[in-house]
């Protein structure tokens, strides 16, 4: 029994101590109605961090993405709309902070640089393809064929004198 206590003990006190690194903090904030959380949580889905590039500010935990949450918290707890909110964050951090910008000329090659791109991808292997012959001409030569025709003859007439002999 006493083996029993002091080894649950030791779990207990390594578990508390392995499990204080992989705490993480969740930001908690409380909204007057549902409607502001439901536009908190709208805008952190559509507002890019800086830092990831390739997350929200909802899910990356960079240091730019808490303070971009809490500042949006702060504006939405202020009675600011969400066109308020995302004007405020694309005048500080342009419209790169917004997973969908406008199309203006300041955003164009970032709705259209992917589709670019896939048309110069398509054109080169077109022009790649084009460029090689329809079909390619015989690997060998009729006289370097009729050699090798003789060489695989002459061995295969070598192999049965040694099966008959027994010379293997």
């Amino acid at each position: 029994m006493r083996f029993l206590v002091r080894n649950t003990a030791v779990f207990l006190l390594l578990l508390g101590l392995l499990s204080g690194s992989v705490v993480a903090r969740i930001d908690t904030y409380r909204f007057d109605t549902p409607e502001q959380e439901d536009l908190y949580h709208e805008l952190t889905q559509e507002l890019r961090c800086l830092v990831c590039q390739n997350q929200n500010i909802a899910d990356s935990n960079a240091e730019l993405a808490k303070d971009l949450r809490r500042k949006t918290y702060e504006m939405v707890s202020k009675g600011k709309d969400k066109d308020q909110i995302v004007d405020f964050m694309v005048a500080r951090y342009g419209d790169f902070v917004m997973y969908k910008p406008p199309f203006k000329a300041s955003t164009v090659i970032l709705w259209l640089g992917p589709v670019i791109i896939f048309i110069l991808g398509l054109v080169m292997l077109i022009r790649i393809i084009r460029r090689r012959p329809a079909t390619a001409g015989p690997l060998l030569t009729e006289e370097q064929r009729k050699q090798a025709e003789k060489l695989l003859q002459d061995k295969d007439e070598s192999d049965d004198k040694d099966d008959s002999t027994g010379d293997k």
